[in-house]
């Protein structure tokens, strides 16, 4: 057995490695440094019925900084429905269309990823 120290994303963690015997088993490590949080419940769905036709994704995973319309709010194409912080740059989210802001489906401060439905519009 072999006893490495290894460095990942600023966490350290001792591994130890066993030397192959020609049996197949499962690598054994122990970390010790303190176990990433838990990832954030996904977002709320919007109640049943809330939902628009036209979905609006998040382009990239980030963290919603600002919401900029509510349900019920009429707006033009290319109007500011969210504001999204990622790669410590904020994005605009804008309506793909003229319509009716049916749902906002996140809150300030939430965590998003890549694809998820952010909002919807009649």
């Amino acid at each position: 057995m072999k006893n490495y120290t290894i460095t990942v994303n600023g966490n350290v963690y001792d591994v130890t490695v066993e030397e192959a015997t020609g049996e197949a088993s499962a690598p054994k490590a122990t970390a010790a440094a303190k176990a990433a949080p838990a990832p954030k419940a996904a977002p709320k769905a919007a109640p049943a019925g809330a939902q628009g036709s036209v979905k609006v994704n998040a382009p990239m995973p980030g963290k919603i900084l600002a919401v900029k319309a509510n349900a019920g709010k009429a707006v033009k194409k290319g109007e500011v429905l969210l504001i999204l912080e990622a790669m410590k740059m904020e994005n605009e989210i804008v309506a793909p269309q003229d319509g009716t802001v049916a749902s906002i489906n996140v809150t300030v401060g939430d965590q998003v990823e890549a694809g998820a439905v952010i909002a919807t519009l009649n």
